[in-house]
This record gives structure tokens, sequence and C-alpha cells, in this order.
């Protein structure tokens, strides 16, 4: 019989698109390890390219522009203090709704990522102990588990693999307090045994939930554990720990209740002193397990692997960068190129805050900035009024559509560690009158697109902070910008030796006059004009303008332009002086 006469056209084609996407959510199946590989249910090795979630669950102060940091439940205080308790809540609920989101996801998937590390905080999930109406009982919160399954079905939907990350546990698992949201003055994980059964129970209850969802693609099971087993006092954060008894014993203790419910999911276990002292917790007691390391702020040279290849190679288990980033464009090209030489996958911190070294930007307003300044000791009390629209204008602007966009951070991450090859950072359709903005020299890596002296932080290998771009906005390359109230934002910082790269399409050839908008404070500057690496224009010196933001425009005669793609570098000979754009006439 022909299936067309039992069944119709259309709704033989619902059906064939149904096993389709069906087959298409589940094709690779559970991951887990093989030795010293993550792979799918075909054996194919998997590296997980991905983003944390940082500040969504878990607020740190330093998202939100807090000097010194602080935990969330701090910051929800200065929040109730300002607008009271009712438009606390409200705040917090459009928090939650805004900051990740469908859109976020698609995004991701369209710029490269394949998965997502979600840090969980337990209170969404599960009651503190001390507010558990029946002690020893756990009374569970479905909003956390809802929007677990919302980002799991996104995740399903363009095909990332979600980690589940524990990143509060209940009662804090270390003296790094803003990480976990501890308060020191109630009993930590370590010092109740109440709040590790209910760490124990929750993983239980999460494992039963998604046991067979494969998109999950791990267990995290607790983020960054610093604490001092053995010397409280002289090592509060656990980095010279060398037993980790108490450590070691909670994540077997998770792991069989995990094990009760779900056979198929990978666990990833973390050491000590923030997630890299791994003494006394071998040998790895699970056969479906990888290690994760955390890596912030050091040189990205084999040797800083040195201690994860050794680890993998002992237990004969995969290891995976759980936790990385919050450093310049060149960091983040050498780390990535570094840990996918070695076969490391890797999770960026985070996707979204207020700041400019992460994908996606929030946007403050002038009322948020009142309440900062506020906060920060550097200004007065805000009204109500005042505190209630800028924090709710916040909680708006946390959505992607009303985030800023750093194309050339993604570009860092994706591209850059693999090509040497420069991009133009915008069109730059160059004809008489055309003015190009100085901060939008090309993509590319140091050395390529630009050169700058100082262009990320080692202070972890070097005991000496250098942050790359000084200014901390715009971009998050080596080059340092900043941005002035009239002159907005311009190359600043300038020093000997260092040039900026433009990537011209020009409509007609000719002879141009170029103007360069420059700020100085004295006479000492000199610039070089190369075109397509031929110097064109040879030491023309910065007059002295009356300021470093007082911008005057530098003639500079007679630079041929043939038409087509053309490459034009501004190379600083000596220092000391900023400029804002470049304008191009006949």
């Amino acid at each position: 019989m022909n299936i067309r006469q039992v069944i119709p056209l259309t709704a033989l084609l619902c059906i064939i698109l149904l096993f389709s996407d069906l087959k298409k959510a589940v094709a690779q199946g559970f991951l887990r390890a093989e030795g010293k590989k993550i792979v799918n249910e075909k054996g194919e090795n998997v590296l997980l390219r991905g983003m944390g979630f940082g500040g969504w669950m878990v607020q740190e102060g330093y998202m939100l522009g807090l000097q010194g940091g602080g935990q969330q439940f701090k910051i929800r205080e200065k929040v109730k203090d300002l607008i009271g308790e009712d438009k606390t809540k409200l705040f917090y609920k459009a928090w939650l709704s805004n900051h990740t989101r469908k859109a976020d996801i698609k995004a991701m998937k369209d710029w490269g990522f394949n998965s997502v590390r979600l840090p969980m905080h337990f209170n969404l999930y599960t009651l503190p102990v001390d507010q558990e109406p029946v002690p020893g009982q756990n009374t569970w919160i479905e909003q956390g588990f809802a929007m677990t399954d919302s980002l799991l079905a996104w995740c399903k939907e363009y095909q990332l693999y979600l980690i589940l990350d524990l990143h509060a546990a209940p009662g804090g698992q270390g003296n790094d307090l803003n990480i976990s949201d501890r308060n020191p003055e109630t009993p930590s994980l370590w010092d109740s045994e109440a709040n590790q059964q209910k760490t124990v129970a929750l993983w239980r209850k999460l494992a039963e939930r998604y046991a067979n969802e494969p998109w999950v693609a791990a267990y995290d099971l607790i983020n960054e554990p610093n604490w001092g087993f053995e010397d409280r006092e002289n090592d509060k954060n656990g980095l010279k720990e060398q037993k980790n008894a108490g450590l070691r014993k909670l994540m077997v203790e998770i792991t069989k209740a995990i094990r009760e419910v779900d056979q198929k999911h990978l666990l990833i276990i973390e050491g000590n002193g923030w997630g890299n002292n791994y003494n006394g917790i071998f040998p790895v007691w699970d056969p479906n397990m990888a290690l994760s390391f955390h890596k912030y702020w050091a040189f990205n040279d084999q040797a800083s692997v040195a201690g994860m290849e050794k680890a993998r190679t002992a237990q004969n288990v995969p290891v995976w960068l759980g936790e990385t980033g919050e450093n310049s464009n060149v960091w983040f090209t050498e780390a990535i190129r570094l840990f996918e030489k070695n076969n490391i996958g890797w999770a960026w911190w985070p996707l979204k805050k207020l700041g400019h070294n992460n994908p996606l930007q929030v946007k403050s307003n002038l009322e948020y900035d009142a309440v900062l300044k506020y906060w920060n000791g550097e200004g007065p009390r805000p009204s109500a009024a005042v505190a209630e629209k800028g924090l709710m204008q916040l909680a708006e602007d946390l959505k992607i559509e009303h985030n800023i966009f750093h194309a050339d951070v993604v570009d860092a991450m994706f591209r850059q560690p693999f090509s040497s090859e420069t991009k133009p950072f915008k069109a730059n359709v160059i004809k008489a009158g055309t003015s190009l903005a100085a901060v939008d020299y090309d993509l590319g890596i140091n050395g390529q697109a630009y050169f700058d002296q100082d262009t990320a932080d080692y202070h972890v290998s070097t005991q000496k902070t250098t942050i790359g771009n000084r200014g901390r906005t715009y971009r998050n390359d080596g080059v340092d910008i900043r941005k002035a109230p009239k002159a907005g934002y311009f190359v600043s910082d300038t020093e000997a030796g260092e040039w900026l790269q433009y990537t011209l399409n020009v409509q007609e050839a000719g002879v141009y006059n170029l103007k360069l908008n420059v700020a100085a404070k004295d006479d000492k500057g000199n610039i070089s004009i190369l075109v397509n690496g031929k110097t064109v224009l040879n030491n023309k010196n910065i007059p002295e303008t009356g300021g470093p933001e007082l911008f005057k425009p530098l003639l500079l005669k007679g630079i041929k332009l043939t038409k087509g793609i053309q490459k034009l570098r501004v190379y600083i000979n000596t220092g000391g002086f900023n400029f804002s754009s470049i304008r191009f006439e006949k």
C-alpha cells in the first residue's frame, strides 16, 4: 500500500520534519570520558568552547561596578535600602528574566560557541538550611529548575551543550566570599553537615531531573573551592592544602548520590585553591569523570598547562578549562591557541557585564551612575525615585538587544588564534571628505593589525599588573582607548614603536591630504605614514595643542592612494600624544 493513500502529504512532511529534528537533537548523544578525551557516543573527540553565565543567578559586585566587589546578598541589601523590599523584588524578577534569554543562546551559536556553563545559586532551587520548616528536610523551589529547563530548551534548539555548575553551594564553599555569595557570619559548607547534605540532595535532585537529557553535557560539582582545611589562619584559600580530605569526601558523596539516579552524565570535579589544588583528591573514583582547572592572568606558555597535562596523564581522564577570561584580546587569543593545541576545552567568563572585555557589555545609565557613586562613596544618596529608575533601566538593558556587542572579542576567540590575517573593523569606504575614527583600526592579532607595547595582564606570572587597554573602553586589544566628553573615543597613551593599521576601500585614486585630529600637551610626538608597507610620509612632528583632550587637525599633504583595497598605517616614532580621527581630502 502506498503510504500517501492513508497519510495526507502535509502530515507526511510534518512526520519527516519531526524525525529529522529529533535525530538532530540527539545525534551526538551523551558526552563521556574516554581516556584523556571527552567524546560523544560516536567516539568523536568533542572540544567544548563555551561561556559561563556569570552574574545571572549569582551576582558579583565587580560586574555591577561596585569597587571592592561584594556578595549578592549584600548587593540586595543595598538595593533594598534605596528602594524598599517590594521594588527590590521587582528588580530581581526583571534581572533574572532579562539577563539570559533565547536570543543570547542564538547569538552564541552564531558566533561559534558550542556550550554554556550555568553558574547556579542553590537558593533558587532549595531553601537555606536555617530557613527549612523541618530541619534536615529539603524544600524544593521551582524557580531555579524552571530557569534551567528554559535554558536547556534553548540549548537543545541551537545545539549547544549545557554544563550545570554549582557556583554558590549551601553555606558557601570558600573564603573568596563574592563568588559563592557566602555570609561569613553563618556556617560555611565545610562547617555544617546540614549544608553538605543539602548539597548532596540538590545534586541528586538535579541528576534525577536531567538524567535522560543528552544536551546536558556534564555536572560541575562545586565551583572553585577555596578553603584551608588544615590551616585556616595562614592558608584561607587552600592553596597550600596537602590533604583536601573534606573536599574529596563531599565530592565522593555527591557522586554516589548522582549515580543512584543517573549513570550517564560526565562528572566534573575541581581542586581546592580556586580549582587548581588537587593534592589528596586523586585517584579519581568514577569512570566517567573530568578534571576542571581555572586560569587567570598567567602566561600562556606550555609550562602554564604542565600541571593539567601531568594530572590528565596520571589519572587518564580529560581536562577542561572550566573558567578563564577577564583579560585582553591578546591574552584570549594566546590562551585559546594554547588550550586547543593541547585538546583542552574551555569556558570563558562571563558572557556579559558592565565592562568591555567580554562579548556583550551591559550599558549603564545616568541614574544608575548616581547609585554607583553613592555605593562607592563618591556621591550623595540618590532619591528612591532616581535609584528605582536607574536600577530598573539597568535590568532592562541586560537584554541582548540593548547590550553593546564587542565583535573584536569574538574575533579574538574564534579567528585570531588560528589566523594572522587582518580584517577591517568597519567598511572604511574612502572618498573625498570621508573621516574614520582612530579607534576603528583593523581586527587582528598584535603585530599584524596593530602593535602595542602593553597588551595583557599577566600579574600572576609577573607580579606586576599591566592591563592592555588602559582606558578600558570600546575595544579589548592592547591599544589604549579613552573617552572624552567632547572628543568621544580616542587612541591614547601612545608609545614609540606602536602603530595602527586601517584597511581602506578607496573609491577614487588620487593624491589625498590627510587631517589627523591630534591632541598633545607638548610637542614631542612624531609619526610616519605607510601605505601597503611603504613609507609615504616620514617623521611628521605632532605640535602641542594645549592639552591631551584638546584636539586639533594636523595636515599631512600628498598621500597617494590607488583605487581599491589599501592598507594605511600610522606609525608612532615618538609617543605621548592622542588622536581621534583621520579625514581624507583631495
